[in-house]
């Protein structure tokens, strides 16, 4: 498998998957006019790559400054997504980024991590540059 990258646009976020690495970014905002368009190659690709895992990691970065509710539903979806592949086995391990003051992203992600049981899932702050 390719690494799969998507460009952010002015309405979603930039998409960086690295199947090699174990890796999948997602940086930016998110509010595109049609989420499934955005999620789908994404969850496509995660699909395939989570049944060929076999016992290697998964390393998932969400670094997001803004998202819309049907983006959080693709979210809750990808989470989903993650810990049934978890449940079975596979090691997980999500990093929710969020800039210290703001106070919004880092509750979706304190959110987000309580309906996980089988992801290790870290919070982190992140000043950024001015």
């Amino acid at each position: 498998m390719d690494t799969l990258k998507i460009a952010a646009t002015e309405r979603s976020p930039e998409v960086e998957f690295n199947f090699k690495q174990g890796l999948l970014s997602l940086r930016g905002e998110s509010y595109p006019e049609d989420a499934s368009a955005v999620f789908g190659p994404i969850f496509e690709a995660l699909e395939k790559f989570l049944a060929t895992l076999d016992g290697r990691e998964i390393r998932v970065d969400f670094d997001l400054t803004y998202f819309n509710s049907s983006s959080a539903k693709a979210l809750m979806n990808m989470f989903q997504m993650l810990d049934r592949a978890g449940g079975a086995g596979a090691r997980i391990a999500v990093s929710w980024f969020y800039s210290p003051d703001d106070d919004t992203m880092k509750e979706f992600g304190e959110d987000f991590s309580e309906d996980l049981e089988h992801v290790s899932f870290s919070l982190v702050a992140v000043e950024t540059a001015s």
